[in-house]
């Protein structure tokens, strides 16, 4: 598959998800990559702890999503912690490819092949309005903090 054709394929999902979620998502496609938080940030004008990262990480050889404020950093010590693993480490590429069927830089915190285990960042809830990736370096979408945690069936925490 051409990756233009995956990336489309990938978003189409990410909306999907969205829909059958019941969430009336502002999704906004962009002329130039959004692939970190501050990128985003700028394009859309907001504060770079509105925007949710989603980040793939391997737990004990599982996939794990954390949906983290662009503000910090993920303290994956405090995360193995917390859900009970001996040990949580940044999942390759192609790791995040298999989980998800979306490439690092345009995870979404949806539209997965299958559900993943989530920890979603309290500190995102300060936000009324948080942008999260659509599935492609160029697509983002608007959701409140109590929509992404019901979608995904996170676990809210503390992960900075």
């Amino acid at each position: 598959m051409r990756e233009l054709d995956r990336a489309a394929t990938a978003v189409d999902r990410v909306v999907t998800a969205l829909q059958e979620g019941g969430v009336d998502a502002d999704v906004r496609r962009f002329e130039q990559p959004v692939p970190t938080a501050a990128a985003a940030a700028g394009v859309l004008g907001c504060e770079v702890g509105a925007i949710a990262n989603s980040l793939v990480f391997e737990a004990d050889g599982a996939p794990l999503l954390v949906l983290a404020s662009g503000a910090h950093r993920v303290d994956t010590g405090k995360v193995a912690a917390l859900i009970g693993a001996r040990r949580v480490r940044r999942a390759s590429p192609e790791f995040v490819l298999a989980a998800t069927g979306q490439e690092v830089g345009g995870v979404a915190p949806v539209g997965h092949p299958a559900p993943l285990r989530t920890v979603v960042d309290v500190d995102l809830a300060a936000h009324p309005v948080l942008w999260a990736g659509g599935g492609d370096h160029y697509t983002m979408f608007a959701a409140t903090f109590d929509e992404l945690v019901r979608m995904t069936a996170g676990e809210v925490a503390a992960v900075g």
